[in-house]
């Protein structure tokens, strides 16, 4: 899976880039109020929204942007409604990519993906075509210059990650749902920088591209993923970091 979680951390900092623009604005705050929505307004008792406004934070969102979307969530003020969404699909190669949306009008959203998956030479599919290539899991990567792989492994499977991954310039760290906060915070306690985390869905086998089949492949991640309602985009690819990091610059 070399370069898999390269392309989770560059997109995690171009995101952050983004910010400024106000698009990674509107996906969190979505985030934030059907997170509030689902599992109530305590952060606390709510792990979603917990996340939700670490992230906020991260890029420096104003607090009364966090405040108004979590009321805008448990009905304290007036929002649009969106509904979470999943769509499944295929890319060049056969790649498996699994889409999670945030949408007040699902037929636009899916209109909108397909022609985007179309034009990029994939195609959308039923229902569970992919999903069963994936699993629930919390997702956590690490550059290798933040920590070696000694003192990640200790602090990690001591709190509950499943899996350490060498994959190229990172460690990519897989754990239970129930366990993911705990890895977080206790990779923050021992002062190790994480470059991008969530709790997503962790493909089970990798398709290996390069070449025009990889570029295609990226562009239509990167099209994915900048679409408004997208949150968040997995996929099953094995592409060269070299690769990614072209295609990103």
């Amino acid at each position: 899976m070399s370069g898999h979680s390269k392309w989770h951390s560059i997109k995690h900092k171009k995101a952050a880039a983004d910010a400024k623009r106000g698009k990674l604005f509107t996906k969190i705050i979505r985030e934030l109020s059907v997170a509030a929505r689902e599992g109530g307004g305590d952060p606390e008792a709510n792990p979603r929204l917990r996340k939700a406004i670490l992230d906020a934070k991260a890029v420096n969102m104003p607090a009364d942007n966090i405040k108004r979307a979590i009321m805008k969530g448990t009905g304290q003020l007036e929002g649009a409604s969106y509904e979470e969404v999943k769509y499944e699909g295929y890319g060049p190669g056969g790649v498996a990519i699994f889409v999670e949306a945030l949408s007040d009008n699902k037929n636009r959203t899916v209109s909108e993906l397909r022609h985007i998956f179309t034009k990029n030479g994939g195609r959308i599919g039923e229902s569970g075509c992919v999903s069963w290539m994936f699993k629930r899991r919390g997702y956590i990567v690490v550059e290798k210059e933040k920590a070696t792989e000694d003192k990640l492994l200790e602090i990690v499977l001591a709190s509950g990650a499943e899996d350490v991954r060498d994959d190229g310039s990172n460690f990519e760290i897989i754990t239970p749902p129930e366990t993911y906060d705990g890895v977080v915070e206790a990779l923050k306690e021992n002062s190790v920088e994480i470059a991008t985390s969530n709790l997503g869905y962790i493909p089970q086998n990798y398709v290996k591209l390069e070449g025009k089949q990889a570029q295609q492949l990226l562009r239509l991640m990167e099209e994915l993923e900048d679409h408004d309602d997208v949150q968040h985009v997995w996929a099953n690819f094995d592409i060269p970091e070299e690769e990614i990091a072209s295609f990103s610059a």
